[in-house]
């Protein structure tokens, strides 16, 4: 008599098992409503069928075989071709998933994902609805934990996500198997999507906020990008860079929500296990010999977590790195970032004299004008840094942000 699994255990394998079924079931339907719903289906049979019979050996062979019979029964209702079949017809399966799972070709399951993936990022539709599409249809999170991480109401997320279904439905977009190009091209999206996810949830200055757990969202689609891609350097580089940001997690920001600088951070608070993860995962991709943004960003994110102090940073091996990014992926906030290292090595001066041909692309961003007030206060020019200020505080994003720059107009009105 096989042992009923925990609950828990159950959610666990249903929710890892979920991006492969969902991608399996969207190459058979072509509907990704269809498809989501056919796994929603197995997984209510599983819950029923689990506790008293035991787990399957391949949860996601499982789910595919049962989602997509219940799925066809249901067209055949629909059709008024035949009726539904028993509750064991369906999900009593024995360990023909088993069967199934090695009838999939393991590169197929991988484009499947990928293909999955790629359609959470089409170029139709906004960031916004690329990230809460992925967070429903890929990480599984429900409807009432997006709304609360993106501070909406349920009902405008949903409405969200029902109009980046639409959009996909008409997008008409093909199912055949990429070639290497078009592959290329779909990991990029898929990563810088997991990015913007990952950035929805560092922003929050709530350590245990519904938004913050984005982030471990981001991690765990790098890693199940991984398992798929074991030997993209980028996917390691983003992986390891997420790491590294993540590890500063409980010290970034203060009681009050305020954020911390950097260099003022309690390093003992750092995550040290992260930190090592993210060492040996930068090293790997350096293997590869084939640099990218996101090793890069990762190798600057690593030099700050290897300063014990942050007067051991190596800042002339930050600019080096940042200087390698602007000829990878070179862009006004590339170089912005950039003017902090110059502002170290050669002081306020040369850095502000750098940023001096960004404000027009960066009116509109709100660090440039907060780098922008830093500099002009350290060079004594008190009334222009208060400008700069103010159109700081105008962009801010968060409460965090537009506080953290109230500290220093209270210091400049001092």
């Amino acid at each position: 008599m096989p042992q009923p699994p925990e609950p828990d255990w159950i959610e666990r394998r249903l929710v890892g098992a979920r991006p492969q079924a969902v991608a399996a079931l969207l190459r058979y339907f072509r509907d990704l409503d269809l498809a989501e719903e056919a796994f929603q289906e197995a997984c209510l049979r599983a819950l029923r069928s689990w506790p008293e019979n035991g787990p399957p050996r391949n949860a996601a062979g499982w789910l595919i075989m049962v989602g997509r019979n219940a799925a066809i029964d249901h067209k055949r209702r629909q059709a008024r071709l035949t009726a539904l079949p028993e509750e064991a017809a369906i999900s009593d399966r024995e360990d023909t998933e088993a069967d199934l799972v090695e009838r999939l070709d393991a590169t197929e399951y991988r484009d499947d994902i990928l293909r999955l993936l790629f359609v959470c990022c089409h170029p139709d539709l906004p960031a916004t609805q690329q990230i809460a599409l992925a967070l429903r249809i890929v990480a599984g999170l429900p409807v009432p934990r997006i709304a609360a991480a993106f501070l909406v109401g349920d009902r405008a997320m949903e409405q969200r996500i029902t109009r980046a279904k639409a959009r996909i439905a008409k997008a008409d977009i093909p199912f055949e198997t990429p070639g290497p190009k078009e592959r290329a091209e779909r990991f990029a999206a898929v990563s810088a999507m997991i990015y913007l996810v990952f950035n929805e949830g560092y922003t929050d200055a709530t350590p245990k906020s519904e938004r913050t757990r984005l982030c471990d969202e981001a991690i765990r689609l790098a890693r199940l990008m991984l398992r798929l891609f074991p030997a993209e350097p980028e996917m390691m580089g983003l992986l390891a860079l997420m790491l590294l940001q993540q590890s500063r997690r409980n010290a970034r920001f203060d009681e009050a929500g305020a954020p911390i600088l950097l260099e003022d951070q309690d390093r003992t608070l750092w995550n040290r296990r992260q930190i090592a993860e993210a060492f040996a995962m930068i090293d790997k991709a350096m293997l590869h010999r084939r640099p990218g943004p996101y090793q890069i960003q990762a190798a600057i994110a690593a030099l700050h977590a290897r300063a014990e102090r942050p007067e051991d940073t190596d800042w002339a091996g930050i600019d080096a790195l940042y200087q390698a990014l602007e000829r990878h992926a070179p862009s006004p906030v590339v170089t912005l970032n950039r003017s902090v290292a110059i502002w170290k090595l050669h002081g306020a001066k040369a850095a502000l004299e750098m940023i001096a041909p960004l404000a027009g692309p960066l009116d509109g961003y709100f660090y440039f004008h907060g780098v922008r007030g830093n500099l002009l206060e350290q060079l004594g020019r008190g009334s222009e840094a208060r400008d700069a200020f103010v159109r700081a505080i105008a962009l801010a994003t968060t409460p965090a942000e537009a506080a953290h720059i109230r500290q220093h107009l209270d210091r400049l009105e001092g």
